[in-house]
């Protein structure tokens, strides 16, 4: 597809990197030169410096010919009229970056009205991640299908772990729970493992399971089942507040230590449930002075990833809390992977995921449109749920007859409501959603999946 994208600041520069690997045609804009020259450097596209929102530069960028505006700068206004102005100029579908909380609340009437094909807010969508965290603070990943009916964990086998030394088809009958081991990572390596695979200490493992059948696994595991009650947030910015909302309105406790006083005093009106402390985050003595040692979760989310990166290392030390980190630029995850700071939520990458999803679904040919995309393991996994078509190819066919590529794991079915675990008998009927993890990222039709 014919894709502009205005913008290259963290999230542009994420969106531009996946989608031009996935193939699409893509042209970026910028009114910055350095920002503009590290994307193209980096990806193969064509740059445009200039204002995304007047009609002769996206004119020069080929909005005629164009079949998607993607608008992520800075400004909310400035996306919105991006995508105003391509509606006009080019017809094309529209997607927009907006983040400010004044907008939140209208925006079905501003998506409506300027006929968006899609509004994303990255800090509402990070606060997302880190509220279903928090709410299973067992895993280090939570991520949710079929309108919240599966959840996908990711855990931590240690060595006192009732499943070391466990082969995968055994778990079933070992748990007394119906659930399905579908990526596991050792060492350097990620695997869809088959049956016959055999689990081993340190080894971090992904789980599909029903939300009914959740309680039940993780007592199963001998893992915490319920949600934390209390949280202590560093930072005060917009993700914070989305975050504290979540949380409030789940009866967990939030308190967040903000340095600005101009943004406490904004922070108190907008939370009153919440306990706003005006101080320094990084300050060793007002994190114990605010009862860091006692706090069930403690979420690091300053707008500088160091610091996040040290104040994570130093709650680990002195507390048990489950720990989340935030973290903007990719370009320390290696170092991230061989130090236990929790989980770290990447916002940028989040954003991503949902406008590849559209994307994919934009693209698809037999109907089977992606509902849902998450990318795994620093994108060498993806976990994709498909909504099946009349036309799909692998309605009316048991699963053991379907010639599936390799690395392909049907993880599971949901039939009305009805959350199925696929046997080799199983089939999968129209109007069914399928959820697929696999290691060959690009999928963008449920076809894909077949030799």
């Amino acid at each position: 597809m014919q894709i502009i994208v205005v913008g290259c600041g963290n999230v542009g520069f994420a969106l531009t990197e996946q989608l031009s690997k996935e193939g699409h045609n893509l042209t970026v804009i910028d009114l910055k030169n350095d920002k503009l020259k590290r994307v193209t450097d980096n990806c193969d596209v064509m740059g445009i410096v200039g204002n995304g929102a007047t009609y002769s530069v996206q004119m020069e960028a080929g909005i005629e010919e164009a079949n998607l505006l993607i608008a992520v700068t800075d400004s909310d206004e400035m996306n919105l009229l991006c995508c105003l102005i391509a509606k006009k100029a080019g017809g094309c579908q529209t997607i927009a970056r907006v983040r400010n909380p004044v907008y939140s609340r209208e925006i079905g009437f501003i998506k409506e009205e300027l006929g968006l094909s899609m509004i994303i807010n990255p800090e509402a969508a990070a606060a997302d991640d880190i509220a279903r965290l928090l709410k299973f603070p067992s895993a280090i990943e939570v991520d949710t299908f079929a309108r919240g009916r599966v959840e996908l964990f990711k855990i931590r086998l240690t060595r006192d772990n009732i499943l070391v030394g466990c082969v995968l088809k055994d778990i079933s009958s070992k748990l007394y729970c119906n659930v399905l081991v579908c990526i596991v990572e050792r060492d350097e390596q990620v695997i869809i493992p088959d049956g016959n695979f055999k689990l081993c200490e340190k080894d971090t493992i992904s789980v599909v399971v029903s939300s009914r059948n959740i309680i039940q696994f993780f007592k199963k595991m001998g893992l915490a089942t319920g949600r934390v009650h209390d949280t202590m947030i560093v930072g005060g910015g917009a993700t914070a507040y989305y975050l504290a909302k979540q949380l409030l309105n789940m009866g967990i406790k939030v308190k967040i230590i903000e340095y600005d006083r101009i943004r406490c005093d904004t922070l108190c009106e907008l939370l009153p449930q919440a306990m706003i402390v005006c101080g320094d985050g990084t300050d060793r003595n007002i994190l114990m002075e605010e009862g860091i040692e006692r706090t069930q979760a403690f979420v690091s989310m300053t707008n500088v990833d160091e610091k996040n990166i040290m104040l994570s290392l130093f709650a680990r030390t002195i507390s048990d809390a489950k720990l989340i980190t935030r973290i903007h630029r990719m370009s320390y995850d290696n170092l991230l992977s061989e130090l236990d700071i929790g989980s770290i939520i990447y916002p940028r990458y989040t954003t991503a995921e949902n406008i590849v999803r559209f994307v994919r679904a934009m693209s698809n040919s037999l109907g089977s449109n992606v509902e849902t995309l998450y990318k795994l393991i620093s994108n060498k996994a993806e976990a994709l749920e498909f909504l099946i078509g009349k036309n799909s190819p692998v309605v009316d066919i048991p699963i053991q007859h379907l010639n599936l590529k390799p690395n392909i794991l049907i993880a599971c079915i949901n039939h009305k409501g009805n959350i199925i675990t696929p046997g080799g008998s199983d089939i999968i009927r129209v109007g069914d959603t399928v959820v697929v993890i696999t290691t060959n990222t690009g999928l963008y039709d449920i076809r894909d999946i077949l030799r």
